[in-house]
């Protein structure tokens, strides 16, 4: 276990030539590694319900769910949009367990939250890897592991928090970028190397029986418990390693190791009474109002029950370095910044979130037989590595004239998706215009990484060294909400036969944010330029 430093002064150039840097740079490469499982792990429900359905679809006995429909079966419509749910759940539940974690560094110290995260992600993995193997497991249970599975998700807050503390503001843009896109490529990562995991059994007799089903006459098999144990000696490695070569920083009130943990799980468990609120608004109150309406109102009493929780829920230990942290909401730039990010990493993670099953939904028929396994990871992966080069740029134009032309594209593409998703939903061959879409959205997904970097860049800038932590932190939890919004609303549309209407409210939305960024941070006589 490395020991805490006795002094940090990332911008003090001695210190950092002399030490700093290599020990800045160890945390940050331990961090990558662990922030790229929790999001694997936060996102896998994607695929997860990819596989079930296709499961389901052969065999209707598999994963025969009746959740929420008196006792019987859904339909092929209602069945589809019930698997969303789950990673609907994952996206809602990872979101709000942001918001602790925007606050976690400076009270449980960056070498604890890591430690602790990547070992709790374990236990969904591992009871996950169980479920995926008994046909009639309730849908309830997916639900309850959906939401732990959120733990990797919340650990992003946390992560950035904490790698800010570590750089000085010159070299930000890229240690932050670094860390969030190679963190993100987790996504891409899981997406690629999931369907080759699921295609034999890896583990021998510890992983189980395979599912077999017919698929056009054939006979084939499939391991759909893989997508889940495979994390589990992977995270092992990764927790060990954040044990003992990652370092707590002495300007971090986290005290003792065994009170730091506590800290942790008090905290964590806010996060999860918050997103509990949430979940069961999503599943079952239903409001006399639109369902789109609805979708943002759960959003709302979800950060609500969270805040409150935060607020007068924590241990008067905790409640000193928090109330120092929440200044940041009487700051409005915290706010416009929020507007902002929501923009770039909330449409990543939702469109990322969404993407595998949502192909399925518009280009895949049972008569045209279109494999999509091979192009789903591709979006994601462009826009998680894209995500340092949009650091690096905002290091050298500025932050905010990268997000103003990033921005411009993002409307553009957004509208041309729509425009070939209205295309193939009026023709009898959708699978000719799936090429056309998958270039556009990829083009989307770039993006996304680029502003995801440059948005970032422009915090440390606006914000003091004291504020910077908790607003990064902030404004990811916020933005993670994506990952819950896109998910929710492509469902909804496409309930209704209307897909590309999800797209156009997204391009409007963009089109705001335009103007927000431009009035701002753009502008030449903005109130900060940057």
């Amino acid at each position: 276990m490395a020991a805490t430093p006795t002094t940090w002064d990332a911008e003090d150039t001695a210190f950092w030539e002399s030490e700093g840097n290599r020990i800045a740079n160890r945390n940050l490469w331990v961090s990558i590694p662990n922030l790229l499982c929790g999001f694997s792990m936060w996102m896998y429900w994607g695929m997860v319900v990819k596989i079930m359905q296709r499961l389901h679809f052969a065999n209707t006995e598999m994963f025969n769910f009746t959740f929420h429909n008196n006792g019987q079966p859904h339909d092929e419509a209602g069945y589809r949009a019930l698997l969303f749910t789950l990673p609907a759940v994952a996206g809602l539940a990872g979101a709000t367990l942001r918001i602790p974690n925007s606050f976690m560094i400076a009270i449980c110290g960056g070498r604890n939250v890591k430690f602790m995260t990547t070992v709790l992600l374990i236990i969904p993995a591992l009871i996950t890897g169980w479920a995926l193997q008994q046909p009639n497991a309730p849908f309830g249970l997916f639900i309850v592991l959906a939401a732990m599975s959120g733990v990797g998700g919340g650990a992003f807050a946390s992560s950035m928090s904490n790698i800010s503390f570590f750089f000085p503001k010159r070299m930000q843009g890229l240690a932050l970028g670094l860390n969030a896109g190679l963190g993100n490529a987790g996504v891409s990562i899981m997406q690629f190397l999931l369907p080759w995991s699921f295609t034999f059994g890896m583990f021998g007799s510890f992983g189980g029986d395979p599912q077999s089903f017919v698929v056009d006459g054939n006979a084939q098999q499939m391991w759909i418990q893989n997508t889940a144990f495979v994390w589990v000696p992977v995270m092992t490695l990764f927790a060990i390693a954040a044990w003992f070569l990652m370092r707590n920083l002495p300007q971090h009130n986290c005290g003792s190791t065994p009170g730091a943990i506590g800290k942790y799980l008090w905290l964590e468990t806010i996060g999860f009474i918050g997103s509990a609120a949430g979940i069961a608004m999503l599943i079952y109150v239903k409001l006399p109002v639109p369902e789109l309406v609805q979708t943002f109102l759960v959003l709302i009493v979800t950060v609500a029950v969270t805040m409150a929780g935060m607020k007068f829920m924590t241990p008067r230990a905790i409640q000193g370095p928090l109330n120092k942290q929440f200044t940041i909401f009487s700051n409005k730039h915290n706010w416009v910044m929020t507007w902002l990010y929501v923009m770039t990493f909330g449409s990543f993670i939702g469109y990322a979130n969404a993407f595998p099953k949502l192909i399925d939904d518009i280009f895949v028929t049972p008569t045209n037989g279109l494999d999509t396994r091979h192009y789903i990871w591709i979006g994601a992966a462009v826009g998680a590595f894209i995500r340092p080069v949009g650091g690096w740029l905002a290091d050298k134009f500025g932050g905010a004239r990268v997000t103003q032309w990033d921005t411009w594209i993002m409307v553009f593409s957004t509208i041309l998706a729509g425009y070939i998703v209205s295309l193939a939903g009026k023709s009898g061959k959708p699978e000719q215009y799936f090429i056309p879409f998958l270039v556009t959205f990829v083009v989307l997904f770039a993006t996304t990484g680029i502003g995801n970097g440059s948005t970032f860049q422009m915090i440390p800038i606006i914000f003091s060294k004291e504020q910077a932590g908790p607003v990064l932190g902030w404004t990811s939890a916020i933005a993670a909400y994506g990952a819950y919004l896109i998910p929710t609303i492509f469902a909804s549309q496409i309930k209704a036969g209307t897909p590309e209407y999800a797209l156009y409210g997204f391009a409007v939305y963009y089109a705001s944010c335009l103007i927000v960024n431009w009035w701002f941070y753009a502008r030449k006589n903005a109130e900060i330029k940057c």
